[in-house]
């Protein structure tokens, strides 16, 4: 049998709804719903038509919590090995392999479908192909393949606020992919970050991240480099004419505080500086898809 797949050590038993809702990584998809909200509204000078709004959010944040689910099945051997995982679901045993890609087939499908009736077959096709991305490439392949997976599998996690431009639009407009672009060039320093904090557990789990097959150091000039690109990348929706002055603003204040962040990391680290980061970066990607949001409406 694949080890990837192999079942857990302990059987599933008395698993509960809250095993089965974190199973779907509600914060992580949250996160995603946010950014395919903005794409949503960035596509309209007006309001988005109340149907494809929710049906949209409820098609996309299904699809992407299935592929949730799909990654707690393909990695419940390293999460059983690593500290921050090792009691999930289903690396725990409280919900089986079986019952697990039962949860994500269903999420999987009724997601699909309420894209395709409900909104267009473009977004529909668009969610399914970046669940595959997700859930089979980056997640099956790439993450135990090469240290740049979370660069190359980042284009999947990229993808929400273009499903939203597309939810309302009916097409792939150069906004959108703007849009993809920022959270593409986000993902790095967020996860390395995280990489850095957890290099011992990575490196237990046999996972090839950059802090284990670079260095630590070398990990940090890359997190560098990437908020500079950051940085770089942000000021596009101004340049432009996407986004106004308020944006702009708001934009290079989070900005210049990731950047400060990074460089800390780099020169001047902490016990909890690359944790610290990593929080920050959530933070940042939320206020400034908010920003987008406001300064579209204002």
């Amino acid at each position: 049998m694949n080890k990837t797949l192999a079942a857990p050590s302990k059987l599933s038993s008395g698993a509960t709804w809250r095993d089965y809702y974190e199973l779907t990584k509600p914060r992580v998809v949250m996160l995603l719903l946010l950014t395919a909200l903005v794409g949503m509204c960035l596509a309209t000078p007006t309001w988005v038509d109340p149907l494809v709004l929710s049906a949209g959010m409820f098609g996309i944040g299904l699809l992407s919590s299935a592929a949730a689910v799909i990654n707690h099945v393909v990695d419940h051997r390293i999460d059983s090995i690593m500290a921050r995982t090792f009691n999930r679901p289903v690396a725990k045993g409280k919900v089986s392999i079986k019952r697990a890609l039962i949860f994500a087939g269903v999420l999987g499908a009724l997601g699909f479908v309420a894209l395709a009736v409900f909104v267009n077959m473009l977004t529909a096709w668009l969610t399914l192909v970046s669940l595959v991305g997700y859930a089979v490439i980056y997640t099956m392949y790439l993450k135990r393949a090469t240290p740049q997976n979370i660069v190359i599998g980042g284009l999947a996690g990229a993808a929400p606020p273009l499903l939203g431009w597309t939810a309302v639009s009916g097409e792939i407009h150069a906004y959108g992919l703007l849009l993809v672009l920022i959270v593409f060039t986000w993902t790095p320093p967020h996860f390395w970050a995280l990489a850095i904090h957890r290099e011992k557990d990575y490196a237990k789990a046999k996972i090839p991240m950059l802090p284990n097959t670079h260095g630590v150091e070398f990990t940090k000039t890359c997190v560098v480099l990437y908020t500079l690109l950051l940085c770089a990348v942000c000021l596009l929706p101004y340049l432009t004419g996407m986004s106004g002055g308020l944006y702009l603003l708001g934009s290079s204040l989070l900005n210049a505080y990731f950047m400060y962040m990074a460089l800390k990391l780099k020169f001047k680290p902490q016990a909890s500086t690359a944790m610290d980061t990593f929080k920050f970066s959530i933070l940042h990607l939320m206020l400034l898809f908010v920003l987008l949001l406001v300064d579209h409406y204002l």
